[in-house]
C-alpha cells in the first residue's frame, strides 16, 4: 500500500489558497447560493429603508357626520391636515362604521352626533367620538396623540367675532377616544396571536422543504419514483403527518396565549381552527414546492429563509401594515401570513365571525392552489 502523503507540520499559504479557490469555484457553480448572497442584503436594505415605517400616516378613516355643518366639516378637515387620517367612503351610520372597524377595513371611525354644532355654539362642549382599532397599539398611538392638537386649532378660523368667546383652552368640544379591542394597549395581545402565524410558517415550510431533497440525498428518491403512486398521492402523504404537528404547535401557542399572557379569546376557536387548517395546508404545500425546486437541503433552507424574511417584515407582524408604502402593501398581500394574522387577531380580539374570516381566507386558499399546482408540476415520476 502507498503511504499517505503528509501535509507537514508547517502552515502553507499555497495549500490554503488552493482550498479557498476550490470553494469559490463551487460557490460560483451553486447559482442559488450565489443569488442568495446577493439578493438577501439587497432585500434587507430595500425593505428596511423604504417599506418599514413605525409612524404610519394616512390611516383609513370613516367619518359619520349626523350634523353636516360648516363647523363639523372644519373639524374633519383639521383631522385630515394632521396627515394621520385619510377619509374613505362614508358609511350610512355609526353601526356600519363600527362594522368596518371590526373587520379591519378601517383604522378609525369618527362620529359627529346630531346637534353637535348647536351644543357647541351654546358652550356646552359636545363630544366628538373617535373609535380606533387598537389591536396594534403601534399603528394608532401617534395618530391618537395628534387628535388633541387637532382639537385645539380645528376651529381657530371659524370662531371669530361674536363666537370668539368659545375659542381658547380647553377647546369648545371634547374628544372621546375609544380604543377598541385592546383598550389597555397591551402589546402582548397583538404579538402573541401573531406568533401563531409566524411560528407555523417557519416550522411548517422548513420541515416539508426537506421532503424531496432528503430523499435525494439519502438515495431513496429512485425507490419513491418506482412506486405505483400518483404525484398528488405523494404530496398528500408527505404533507399529512405535518398537519398533525402544526395543530399540536397551534394548541401549545394558544394555551400559552391564554394562560401565560391572558390574551382574550372572544371569537370561536372552532372557526379559528378551520382557518388554521387551510393556512397550515398552504404552508406545507409551499414547503413541498420548495423541496421540488431545491437540489439539496442547503438550498431548501436558503429558499425557506428567503421567503421567511419578507414575510416577517411585510405581513404586519413586526411593523404596522398600513405604515408601508402602497407597493409594499401589495407585495405583503401575496403572503398567506398577512391574511392569517388578520384572521387570528380578528377572531381572538374582535370576535369576528364567518363572513369576516372568509374575506381573508380566500387569498390563503388561492395561494394553496397555486403552490400545489407548482409542486405537482415540478415533481417528476422519472429521474431527470
Amino acid at each position: 500500500m502507498r503511504p499517505e502523503r503528509s501535509a507537514g507540520t508547517r502552515f502553507s499559504f499555497a495549500r490554503a489558497y488552493a482550498i479557498a479557490l476550490k470553494e469559490f469555484v463551487q460557490m460560483r457553480r451553486d447559482r442559488l447560493t450565489f443569488a442568495m448572497i446577493v439578493a438577501i442584503p439587497i432585500a434587507q436594505v430595500l425593505l428596511f429603508g423604504f417599506a418599514i415605517n413605525s409612524d404610519p400616516k394616512r390611516l383609513p378613516t370613516v367619518i359619520v357626520d349626523y350634523d353636516r355643518t360648516d363647523l363639523t366639516r372644519s373639524i374633519a378637515s383639521a383631522l385630515v391636515n394632521t396627515r394621520y387620517f385619510a377619509p374613505v367612503a362614508a358609511p350610512a351610520d355609526a353601526l356600519a362604521a363600527d362594522a368596518l372597524l371590526a373587520r379591519g377595513d378601517v383604522q378609525f371611525a369618527v362620529v359627529f352626533p346630531a346637534g353637535f354644532t348647536r351644543q357647541l355654539l351654546r358652550g356646552e362642549r359636545p363630544t366628538l367620538r373617535v373609535a380606533a382599532d387598537a389591536t396594534d397599539p403601534a399603528a394608532t398611538g401617534n395618530a391618537i396623540a395628534a387628535l388633541a392638537d387637532a382639537g385645539s386649532y380645528a376651529l381657530v378660523h371659524d370662531l371669530q367675532g361674536p363666537l370668539a368667546r368659545l375659542s381658547g383652552d380647553p377647546p369648545p368640544f371634547a374628544i372621546d377616544i375609544q380604543r377598541r379591542f385592546n383598550p389597555e394597549g397591551v402589546t402582548a395581545y397583538n404579538i402573541v396571536p401573531g406568533l401563531l402565524a409566524v411560528i407555523l410558517q417557519l416550522t411548517m415550510v422548513m420541515m416539508t422543504a426537506f421532503a424531496i431533497t432528503r430523499e435525494r440525498e439519502r438515495g431513496t428518491y429512485e425507490g419513491l419514483l418506482a412506486t405505483p403512486v400518483m404525484r398528488s398521492e405523494v404530496m398528500a402523504g408527505k404533507i399529512a403527518p405535518y398537519i398533525v404537528v402544526g395543530l399540536a404547535q397551534s394548541a401549545i401557542i394558544l394555551l400559552a396565549a391564554r394562560y401565560l399572557f391572558a390574551v382574550p379569546m372572544i371569537g370561536s376557536l372552532a372557526l379559528l381552527g378551520a382557518a388554521m387548517m387551510v393556512y397550515i395546508a398552504a404552508l406545507l404545500a409551499l414547503g413541498y414546492a420548495i423541496s421540488t425546486l431545491a437540489s439539496n437541503q442547503l438550498q431548501a433552507m436558503q429558499m425557506t429563509f428567503f421567503f421567511f424574511l419578507p414575510t416577517m417584515l411585510l405581513s404586519g407582524f413586526m411593523f404596522p401594515f398600513r405604515g408601508m408604502p402602497v407597493w409594499a402593501q401589495w407585495l405583503g398581500e401575496i403572503f398567506p401570513a398577512t391574511h392569517f394574522l388578520r384572521i387570528v387577531r380578528g377572531v381572538l380580539l374582535k370576535g369576528n365571525g364567518g363572513a369576516d374570516v372568509v374575506s381573508h381566507l380566500w387569498p390563503i386558499a388561492l395561494f394553496l392552489l397555486v403552490v400545489s399546482a407548482v409542486a405537482m408540476w415540478r415533481y417528476r415520476q422519472t429521474l431527470d
